[in-house]
């Protein structure tokens, strides 16, 4: 996926327009926060808007959502119901992809993930997000990985099963048609 350097006119009107109307559909995500606040961030920082629009053009969703650490800024999380359709079936990371000698997967989700310019939801954030609804109730999504799992060749990825979060590991070469990512950009 190549992203534009910008939106045309026309274009970014369109997708401040969803983005909007996603925010006040979905209040619950970010009590006490004002869209106008964040158009006027998005205005100052068009780059960040071509991300948004990168995570939006692979299936994310993305909306604001309230971490419980602050963070530099507003921060957008693919909101999506199950994990973003088009970052599925990656492995982990380049180290794993490079293992792999038969039927390598067509990328992996840490440099998919900084093409995009987005960094993954590590565990703490991933059941946060799962406080403000229930996502991956069919998928999964790889998460940040620490350093120790991915050491001993694992990586970890979390789903919603049975009304409740589970966080699992596996290779970090193995791939699933139903195994995604979720990422997160500060505004």
């Amino acid at each position: 996926m190549q992203q534009p350097q910008n939106l045309n006119p026309e274009k970014k009107i369109e997708f401040l327009n969803v983005l909007r109307s996603r925010f006040e559909k979905n209040k619950s995500r970010h009590e006490g926060i004002n869209w106008y606040e964040i158009e006027s961030k998005l205005e100052k920082r068009p780059e960040k808007l071509i991300i948004l629009w990168g995570m939006e053009e692979t299936g994310g969703e993305p909306d604001v959502v309230c971490f419980k650490e602050k963070l530099e800024g507003p921060v957008f999380v693919d909101c999506c119901k199950e994990s973003p359709e088009g970052r599925r079936s990656l492995c982990y990371d380049k180290v794993a992809w490079n293992s792999r000698k038969k039927f390598k997967p067509e990328n992996n989700a840490v440099d998919v993930a900084a093409k995009l310019g987005i960094e993954l939801l590590d565990e703490n954030q991933y059941y946060q997000l799962q406080e403000i609804g229930e996502f991956d109730t069919k998928t999964s999504s790889w998460l940040k990985t620490p350093e120790s799992i991915r050491k001993l060749g694992g990586a970890i990825f979390g789903d919603y099963r049975f009304s409740r979060v589970f966080i699992y590991h596996n290779g970090a070469e193995s791939y699933y048609a139903a195994r995604g990512f979720r990422g997160f950009l500060v505004i």
